[in-house]
């Protein structure tokens, strides 16, 4: 049972599909950039990143080549990739809608301290909320790859940069698992997400589901 909104001491945000409706940008970017492969593989690509929605790309594309290329591990190879995602992405990210609700939630929660904790790579991030005015919302931070969830969250709670109790917005089955893990409460986004049958999959874990963060205040009034 989560708490009610004044008890929480930390908000931590995923960032796509959270945040920012950038999931369908990533989900394109990831086959766009591997298509010159093959349409099988870069499919199979596409199909790995929906199911491990949340995961970072580095790791992402470690899987492509070796998994699905059946590649020896190749710096390189990977190096280029990550290269040609980010171009794929960087036009979608600067445009793209941000979440309804998140300025009526922060005037809720002004004591309250903001981490994003993302599998968005962390420099890219930063300066993407840097030219679009959203870093001032995030005081506590903005955190992302090549560092997992589960590596950022154990090291901020340490630093008690996190302080609990902590309530995380995600909308994926990574971010529940990392959340879990660091024993935050959570809430399931599910406006933007791209996690099949999240109905069932969040009543059978006990999951709250929230459309956006409006719903979520509505909730808490």
């Amino acid at each position: 049972m989560n708490r009610l909104i004044d008890e929480y001491k930390t908000f931590v945000f995923d960032c796509d599909g959270v945040v920012l409706n950038s999931n369908k940008i990533k989900t394109e970017a990831f086959y766009k950039t591997t298509k010159f492969f093959g349409h099988e593989f870069a499919k199979e690509l596409l199909d790995y990143h929906v199911v491990n929605g949340g995961m970072s790309r580095y790791l992402k594309f470690d899987y492509f080549i070796t998994r699905i290329l059946k590649k020896p591990d190749n710096k390189v190879l990977k190096k280029d990739l990550l290269t040609r995602f980010a171009k794929n992405i960087k036009e979608g990210l600067m445009t793209c809608e941000v979440a309804s609700g998140i300025e009526q939630l922060k005037a809720k929660t002004q004591t309250t301290n903001w981490l994003i904790v993302s599998g968005s790579d962390q420099t890219e991030l930063r300066e993407l909320f840097k030219v679009r005015n959203l870093d001032y919302l995030f005081k506590g931070g903005i955190f992302g790859s090549p560092d997992s969830k589960e590596t950022i969250l154990a090291r901020e709670i340490k630093k008690k940069n996190i302080k609990k109790p902590t309530l995380f917005f995600g909308d994926s089955k990574y971010d529940y698992l990392a959340a879990k893990k660091a024993g935050l409460d959570f809430v399931f986004l599910s406006k933007w997400s791209e996690v099949k049958n999240y109905q069932s999959w969040c009543y059978n874990n006990k999951i709250s589901i929230k459309k956006d963060f409006l719903d979520y205040l509505l909730d808490t009034n």
